[in-house]
C-alpha cells in the first residue's frame, strides 16, 4: 500500500517533499505500506489551515459539534472491521485483542466525548461574574503506536466537542489505523481545516508541531523522554501541554485476594504483549503466599500461548518493532544478571517463531526495587514479582518509582481499600480487577505525566477559562 499524502484543509494532499518509510508488520517482518515523512513546510500548511478554521468552528453551537460528533461515531461504526485490520496490519495486535479492545474503543471515546460536551456548561454566572469555558486554539496532537486508536481518538473527540482545530501526527511505524480515521472524518464532512493529518517523525515532524508559534496547545502520549522535550519546546511560546507518560504499576496482592488474582495479574501485564503504559508490571505479593503465587506464575506463564496475530482465541502477538524487541531482550538480560530468578520465559524468541518480533512471556521472582527491572518501564511481557509483610510496606514498595500512573489493588477488605487508594501516589487505582471507565480521568502523577484524558476531564484540557466583570 502507497499511502503517501497528507490530509490537510479537507482534502489528501501530496507532501512537499519524497522523503518516505516502510511501515512494517511486526509479525512477519516484511514491509506491508509506505508513508510520507512531514517536513516543516507540511506542519506549516496543516497549521495555517488549523488556525484559518478555528475562527469559525470555534463559534459553533454545541448541538452542531454533537451532530458532527454522532455522524463520526456511525461511520467508525460501520468501518471498525477497517480500523481493527488496520491495527492488526500495523501493531500485531491479535484479532481478539483488535477488534475487541484496539478498535471498539474508539466508539466509547466518542460516546464519551458526546456525553462530556452534552452535559457541560460552558457558560454560567458566579457572583457577580460570568464565567466562560471557551477552545483553546489550534491543537497538535502527537499520538503512540502502542493503542493507536485510542490515544487518536481519546485526544481526538474531545478537542471537536470542544471547539477546537487539531493536527494529528500519529506514530511514524504505525500511522495506518489513523489515515482510516482520516478517511472517517472526512465523510462526516468535518469542516475544512478542522482536523488534519501530517505523518513523520519526531525529530522533523514532531518538532515542526510542538514548537509552531500558532499551535496554542501539544497532548503527547508517549515515552517519558521525548514529553520532556515537547515540554521544552512548547515552553518558548507558553503553549499548554497535556502529557500522558510512562507507568511501571504495582498490583498488590493481599492473601484474601480473588482465587483468580494472580493469574489476572500476569495476563494483565501480559496483553497487548506488554505494550501498554499502565500494565501491572511489579506484582506484589503477601509474604504467607508468595511461593505458592511465584508456582502458580511459573505454571500460567509456561502455558500462555505466543503466536500469528490473526489466529483467533487468547494469546499474545509481537512487540511493535525490532528496536522495541531488542529493549526487551536486554532488560530481560538486565533482570538474569541483577539477581532476579528467572521463573519463566526469558531471553530469545519462543520455539516456532524465528520471524517477527515475538517475546516469551517473562517472570522474575524475588525482584527488590533497587533493580532496574524493577525501576525501568520495559514495554514488553515480563513481570516482577516481589513479596511484602505488611501493608505499609506495600504501599511504600508501590510508591517508591519516579512513575504513578495505574496501581493496583487486590483484596476483599473493603476499609483496606479505602486506606490503601488513599495512599498510593498514583492518577488511577484499579480494585480487583474492576478496570477503568472510559469516561473517567485517564492520567497520572510524577514522571507519568500533566493533565487527563477521557470524559469530562478530557474535555477541559481543551478549554480556557474567561471571567468577565460587568456582564450584567
Amino acid at each position: 500500500m502507497e499511502k503517501l499524502d497528507f490530509y490537510i484543509n479537507g482534502a489528501w494532499v501530496k507532501p512537499s517533499a519524497s522523503k518516505t518509510l516502510d511501515v512494517i508488520n511486526p509479525a512477519t517482518e516484511e514491509p506491508v505500506a509506505k508513508i510520507s515523512l512531514g517536513s516543516e513546510v507540511d506542519v506549516n500548511l496543516a497549521v495555517s489551515a488549523a488556525k484559518s478554521a478555528f475562527d469559525s468552528y470555534s463559534q459553533t453551537p454545541v448541538a452542531q459539534r454533537i451532530e458532527l460528533l454522532t455522524t463520526i461515531r456511525e461511520i467508525y461504526k460501520r468501518r471498525i472491521a477497517d480500523v481493527a485490520d488496520a491495527i492488526q496490519t500495523e501493531m500485531g495486535a491479535p484479532t481478539s485483542l483488535a477488534r475487541g479492545a484496539q478498535a471498539m474503543v474508539g466508539l466509547g471515546h466518542l460516546k464519551a466525548a458526546i456525553r462530556s460536551v452534552s452535559n457541560h456548561e460552558f457558560e454560567f454566572k458566579h457572583g457577580e461574574f460570568l464565567i466562560r469555558h471557551e477552545p483553546i486554539g489550534v491543537c497538535g496532537l502527537i499520538t503512540p503506536w502502542n493503542w493507536p486508536v485510542n490515544q487518536v481518538v481519546s485526544k481526538l473527540a474531545p478537542c471537536i466537542a470542544a471547539g477546537c482545530t487539531a493536527i494529528l501526527k500519529p506514530s511514524e511505524i504505525a500511522p495506518l489505523s489513523s489515515m482510516v480515521i482520516a478517511e472517517i472524518f472526512h465523510e462526516a464532512g468535518v469542516p475544512k481545516g478542522v482536523f488534519n493529518l501530517v505523518n513523520g517523525d519526531g525529530a522533523t515532524t514532531g518538532d515542526a508541531l510542538t514548537s509552531h508559534p500558532d499551535v496554542n496547545m501539544i497532548s503527547f502520549t508517549g515515552s517519558t523522554r521525548a514529553g520532556a522535550l515537547i515540554s521544552q519546546n512548547a515552553a518558548k511560546d507558553f503553549k499548554r501541554v497535556s502529557l500522558e507518560l510512562g507507568g511501571k504499576g504495582a498490583n498488590i496482592i493481599f492473601k484474601d485476594a480473588d482465587p483468580d488474582a494472580i493469574e489476572r495479574g500476569a495476563l494483565r501485564c501480559f496483553r497487548n504483549s506488554g505494550q501498554s503504559c499502565n500494565a501491572p508490571t511489579r506484582m506484589l505479593v503477601e509474604k504467607s503466599m508468595y511461593n505458592d503465587a511465584v508456582e502458580r506464575l511459573k505454571k500460567y506463564t509456561e502455558n500462555f500461548e505466543v503466536g500469528d496475530p490473526k489466529k483467533e482465541g487468547e494469546h499474545i502477538g509481537p512487540v511493535i518493532s525490532e528496536t522495541q524487541y531488542n529493549k526487551i531482550q536486554t532488560l530481560i538480560k538486565k533482570g538474569i544478571d541483577e539477581g532476579a530468578k528467572l521463573v519463566a520465559g526469558g531471553p530469545g524468541k519462543p520455539d516456532g517463531l524465528e520471524k517477527g518480533y515475538f517475546v516469551k512471556p517473562t517472570v522474575f521472582a524475588d525482584v527488590n526495587n533497587k533493580m532496574e527491572i524493577a525501576r525501568t518501564e520495559i514495554f514488553g511481557p515480563v513481570l516482577s514479582v516481589m513479596p511484602f509483610e505488611t501493608e505499609e510496606e506495600a504501599i511504600e514498595i508501590a510508591n517508591d518509582t519516579p512513575y504513578g500512573l495505574t496501581n493496583y489493588i487486590q483484596t476483599k477488605d473493603k476499609e483496606k481499600v479505602k486506606r490503601v487508594a488513599r495512599k498510593l501516589r498514583s492518577g488511577m487505582v484499579d480494585v480487583n480487577g474492576a478496570g477503568i471507565a472510559v469516561d473517567a480521568p485517564f492520567g497520572g502523577f510524577k514522571h507519568s505525566g500533566i493533565g487527563r484524558e477521557a470524559g469530562e476531564h478530557g474535555l477541559e484540557e481543551f478549554l480556557e477559562v474567561k471571567s468577565v466583570g460587568g456582564w450584567s
